[in-house]
């Protein structure tokens, strides 16, 4: 695992500045404290810095081909470049390391941007072709790497987070208010968009072509996509024995590493299937690692210890108190824009935690998308099959309502075109946001975030409940799930492998009818069933708790200071907020008229934020 940059100027006699490259690489040690290295081409650079996990010795980068005219540097891991690596070499490619970095190179001479058709697992590079003068990109299937850029006249520059870009000499930082919209709405900045106007991320399953000297036109193009096209030949025992061996070859794939590997074992459904997997592929004792809270309700750690001691896993444990909100500035700078989903602050620890014992670990993430394991989707089914259908009588009705209220969510959801409820489910809903921001923001928002998901939903064709787990898949879970694991494991120079979004198991699962999913209001059903004989009972049967913090209990006790000192005289958050709006919120909170907790945790951050880039 390791972090990227680089920069091209247009302007072919303008020539990189090696300290500036340098100054860009340095933001992100945290993701490679092991090894740096520079390429510079004229007017091209690349840089890189490196966290060890194959081949130990001979991995630098950036790396070349042995006629030294390719050039990568590359993010992630590449589970299958031993088979790839022997194909090419009956091609006649020879090879200088034992790398998968020097299998991509090769791979990509030999079949030009149809090299990711071949890779299996996470990626993010570039590879500049020092004869052409042409750079090329890519990114893994559900970004689970990161790759941002920016692109005006001049230049264009990019990296693995946005920290390295604006680092970068004559950067422009102009706030995006369509992006700050995003952030209120679902607690993340969706798709190709960044807190930034100019800063954009490369979707998922894309790659792209520069050519600097034609027109510095970027070319994007996409080489794969979600395809739900269910089966229904095929019989629940065929399912579960599928879904048991391709979940199985892919867990044996990531466990692959020349340095110390462990699981993060949450107590949830899959991680819990992750780490069996895991415990009967090897024959040491796998490391395991919990977090959890002294509130029970938000502790799944009794379920996370049968496991652990069903496989006699080497387990760890570490209880996050309310004085983790200490943390806050510290996120702040590594999610490099407003992210409110607060549990990155175990997910924070859980990787710190991990990293005292080992520098690879292994996550459940993916379960609940591919699966359709979230408490929502059962909400969504509820309301798509009602049979209430005047939306502009509950339109109205939702307008008269008071916001604390109890059923002025339900309202509002009925007023919604139920074939795309998926859009609408918010953290603050559009009728918040219109009296959170001030007007100056309000008069110059043009574009709402929920049109970005109905614009996808849009082309969406399959079942109800599919779709709506791909429009997870393309907004939440890589620009939420995924985004804050790979910040929170980076930060602490951990890295994080998700076998159960091998791409390959993932297009199974695509095949699979959705009653196998959802059976009765039982979520991951075919899940459950499949691996019923491996796991304890209970932690098949429990409810589902999510990695959730107490906030509201925190925030009513413990940090009750705390908000009151950050938010009622924030110097920057009323250059955008409506300040009597913010006062009101905390004062209801307080008061226990409602559960406000996760909005304070969404205003504590911007307000962080803002603090740092102002």
């Amino acid at each position: 695992m390791c972090g990227i940059v680089g920069k091209i100027n247009f302007d072919k006699n303008k020539k990189i500045d090696g300290l500036e490259l340098k100054r860009m690489t340095d933001s992100l040690i945290h993701r490679g404290p092991d090894d740096e290295g520079q390429y510079i081409d004229g007017n091209v650079g690349l840089g890189f810095r490196r966290l060890s996990i194959i081949d130990l010795k001979s991995g630098h980068q950036p790396l070349s081909d042995i006629t030294n005219n390719y050039w990568i540097t590359f993010n992630g891991e590449i589970y299958n470049f031993l088979e790839l690596k022997i194909e090419l070499v009956k091609k006649g490619y020879k090879f200088r390391t034992n790398s998968d970095t020097e299998v991509i190179v090769n791979l990509f001479i030999e079949y030009k941007e149809k090299c990711v058709d071949y890779l299996r697992g996470m990626f993010a590079f570039v590879i500049w072709n020092f004869q052409k003068k042409e750079l090329f990109g890519a990114r893994d299937r559900f970004g689970i790497k990161p790759f941002h850029y920016y692109i005006d006249n001049d230049k264009f520059v990019w990296g693995s987070e946005i920290k390295s870009i604006t680092v970068s000499d004559n950067i422009k930082k102009e706030i995006s208010i369509e992006a700050l919209d995003s952030y209120f709405a679902y607690g993340y900045i969706q798709r190709e968009k960044s807190i930034f106007t100019q800063i954009k991320k490369l979707l998922p399953g894309h790659y792209f072509y520069l050519k600097p000297s034609e027109e510095k036109k970027l070319t994007i193009k996409q080489y794969w996509q979600i395809n739900f096209e269910p089966d229904y030949s095929k019989t629940i025992e065929y399912w579960k024995d599928a879904i048991y061996q391709s979940l199985n070859e892919s867990v044996k794939m990531r466990m692959i590493s020349d340095v110390p590997l462990g699981a993060f074992l949450s107590g949830g459904i899959d991680s819990s299937i992750v780490v069996a997997l895991m415990s009967q592929n090897s024959t040491n004792r796998i490391k395991t690692f919990s977090i959890g809270f002294n509130e029970e309700k938000f502790s799944e750690l009794k379920f996370a210890r049968q496991v652990a001691e069903m496989y006699n896993t080497e387990h760890h444990e570490l209880i996050v108190e309310p004085e983790s909100i200490e943390l806050l500035p510290k996120l702040v700078k590594a999610y490099d824009e407003p992210f409110a989903d607060s549990s990155a602050i175990p997910t924070y620890y859980v990787s710190k935690f991990a990293r005292e014992y080992v520098t690879v670990s292994l996550s459940g993430d993916g379960g609940d998308e591919l699966f359709a394991g979230y408490n929502s989707y059962s909400k969504m089914i509820a309301l798509s099959k009602s049979r209430i259908n005047n939306k502009f009588i509950f339109g109205t009705l939702n307008k008269i309502i008071p916001d604390y209220l109890y059923g002025k969510g339900l309202s509002y959801y009925l007023s919604k075109d139920k074939n795309n409820i998926g859009a609408y489910f918010c953290s603050w809903k559009d009728y918040e946001r219109k009296k959170i921001f001030n007007s100056h923001i309000k008069s110059n928002l043009i574009l709402y975030a929920e049109n970005i998901k109905l614009d996808l939903l849009k082309n969406l064709h399959s079942d109800f409940i599919s779709r709506m787990q791909q429009l997870d898949m393309q907004t939440y879970m890589v620009d939420d799930i995924l985004t804050k694991v790979d910040r929170a494991s980076m930060m602490n120079s951990l890295e994080a492998r998700v076998p159960i979004l091998d791409h390959q198991f993932a297009e199974l699962s695509f095949k699979i009818p959705s009653e196998y999913k959802i059976n009765g209001g039982n979520k991951k059903y075919i899940l459950k069933e499949t691996f019923k004989d491996i796991l304890p009972k209970e932690v098949l049967s429990h409810k589902k708790t999510g990695f959730a913090v107490p906030l509201d209990n925190w925030f009513k006790t413990d940090l009750k200071d705390y908000i009151y000192e950050n938010l009622n005289n924030s110097s920057y958050l009323y250059e955008f907020l409506n300040s009597k709006y913010v006062h009101k919120l905390l004062e209801n909170h307080q008061k226990g008229v409602r559960d406000y907790g996760q909005q304070i945790w969404s205003l504590l951050f911007l307000n962080e934020w803002l603090k740092q880039n102002n």
